[in-house]
């Protein structure tokens, strides 16, 4: 019970520390989000902008979470270190960068909405930048980022994923929604994952130790 009360204040306390930086991060999104709209920015430039932001997300997020698990799990067989760093960065980013942003799109019916799983549909991309993210969080498990950086590159993957969907006709209630499911898709699963995901997976972590 200490230990998920542990977990727990863990939660919370990321939870805190990372508001600040997140809405900070989500009001450089609906900046850029009315530029381009306001310069009739076509959306291959979108698309090309997510698949370069979603990519990016990965790696480091691989990168982080595999250097967290490391430094609590030593002893650990090889391939469990692999699958924790795998599907802590490939299955969290896709939440933080497609699955949350195309929620936001279906209930604000936006013209072209579309789910787009960066391990499945850019395969040969995305799955070796986690694989390489994993590789460099195993053998250097104490490098560190700068939360903003990382909150940044989801936001505007998830940011970037909106705006394909967009009919470029948006309401003040509109960019309201957007601002909240950014906020969102950054603020829960990013801003835990990283620490927390890859500690459920060590039966006795110390906490207090992070990357």
């Amino acid at each position: 019970m200490t230990l998920y009360l542990q977990q727990t204040r863990l939660i919370i306390s990321e939870l805190r520390r990372h508001a600040p930086y997140t809405a900070m991060g989500t009001l450089t999104g609906i900046a850029i989000m009315l530029l381009v709209i306001e310069l009739d920015i076509p959306k291959s430039i979108s698309s090309t902008l997510f698949w370069t932001f979603h990519p990016l997300h990965v790696v480091l997020s691989a990168l982080v979470t595999m250097g967290v698990y490391r430094l609590h799990a030593e002893g650990k067989p090889l391939y469990s270190a692999v699958l924790v760093g795998y599907l802590g960065s490939v299955g969290i980013a896709t939440l933080s960068d497609s699955i949350i942003p195309y929620a936001g799109e279906w209930l604000l019916d936006l013209p072209n909405r579309g789910i787009h799983i960066g391990f499945i549909e850019k395969w040969w991309l995305v799955n070796p930048l986690a694989l390489l993210g994993v590789v460099a969080g195993y053998f250097y498990p104490k490098t560190t980022f700068p939360h903003f950086g990382h909150v940044l590159l989801s936001v505007w993957a998830s940011l970037f994923h909106i705006i394909m969907a967009l009919g470029y006709a948006i309401t003040p209630g509109m960019l309201l929604y957007i601002a909240l499911f950014l906020f969102l898709a950054v603020w829960i699963p990013c801003c835990t994952s990283d620490i927390v995901f890859p500690l459920l997976w060590v039966r006795k972590p110390d906490l207090s130790t992070t990357v």
